[in-house]
């Protein structure tokens, strides 16, 4: 006989900016108004690229979760389709922090988010903002854009820079995005073009995906001056900064200059890459000890 599993998955929509944006909440069968984690995912992918396992392995501790995709991805609305824009993502965050407080089916005095990869910068900056938020898990987190900027060669950042110009004269003037691959082989004229990128990001990708491998070009510029780090200082609660110690995609140091600006951080380094975290033994190590985080910080509070 199939057992039942531990978490009820129900389907959720909220608005950002006039957008409806698609969510799910998993919810531990036998808890009555648990804490909540707040979840998103990181550069230009989607809430179906490998963040399912968590979402569950949180459920299996008592813990909901609330996992949504931004605007112009995955089944939210929105156009041009795969925008990556940190202003943006951090309204979609700030939508969500609203729905999920409206909530009775959760105890929304105990929330925490978790982000990955670009996400991992946005819940930074949205702890900074938030005094409320009970603890917060950043994953190979997304530190700053002028420490990828700076160790970029000089010809990509060119080429990508001549892209990101020409896609915002298209946009004043009305035209359709000139868009640039999101992730690539070294060498190619993808945002993500480190050794391990194109590899790592195609493992996430579920078999039955939709997902178009480009985004608008102007992404380069507003990702390149994006600079959570200099929020980190005013993040009161908790937080969990879990790096890999063979990270191909976030600079090591800028994470570190992090964690040091953060009043109330610990660190996890796991012994793997960038997209290790998702799947196998890191995958076991990092929610082992994200979930006795959470448990800590929300279930004993």
């Amino acid at each position: 006989m199939a057992t039942k599993p531990i978490a009820l998955r129900s389907d959720h929509v909220f608005i950002s900016r006039g957008s409806r944006c698609s969510a799910w909440l998993y919810l531990p069968r036998h808890a009555k108004r648990p804490p909540v984690v707040i979840m998103a995912h990181g550069f230009g992918a989607e809430r179906t690229f490998g963040l399912e396992p968590f979402a569950e392995r949180f459920a299996d501790v008592g813990l909901a979760t609330f996992l949504f995709d931004y605007r112009c991805f995955g089944d939210s609305e929105g156009e041009p389709r795969n925008w990556i824009s940190p202003r943006r993502h951090l309204q979609d965050w700030e939508a969500a922090l609203a729905y999920v407080r409206d909530l009775e089916s959760i105890d929304a005095s105990r929330m925490a988010l978790w982000g990955t990869s670009f996400s991992g910068g946005h819940v930074i900056v949205m702890a900074a903002r938030h005094k409320e938020i009970s603890a917060v898990v950043a994953q190979v987190p997304f530190a700053d854009g002028l420490a990828l900027l700076t160790s970029a060669p000089l010809k990509h950042i060119l080429r990508l820079s001549m892209a990101a110009l020409g896609d915002l004269s298209r946009s004043i003037i009305g035209y359709s995005p000139l868009t640039v691959p999101i992730v690539g082989p070294p060498d190619s004229s993808a945002i993500m073009n480190m050794p391990g990128s194109w590899e790592g990001y195609r493992s996430l990708l579920p078999e039955d995906t939709s997902w178009t491998n480009a985004c608008p070009a102007r992404a380069v510029f507003t990702t390149s001056f994006y600079r959570p780090t200099l929020h980190a200082q005013r993040v009161e609660c908790p937080t969990l900064f879990v790096m890999a110690d063979h990270d191909e995609v976030i600079p090591l140091w800028s994470v570190r200059r992090e964690v040091a600006r953060v009043p109330n951080a610990q660190v996890l380094m796991l012994s793997g890459s960038h997209f290790d975290v998702y799947k196998g033994s890191c995958f076991e190590d990092a929610i082992a000890a994200e979930q006795d985080f959470f448990v800590t910080h929300l279930q004993n509070q």
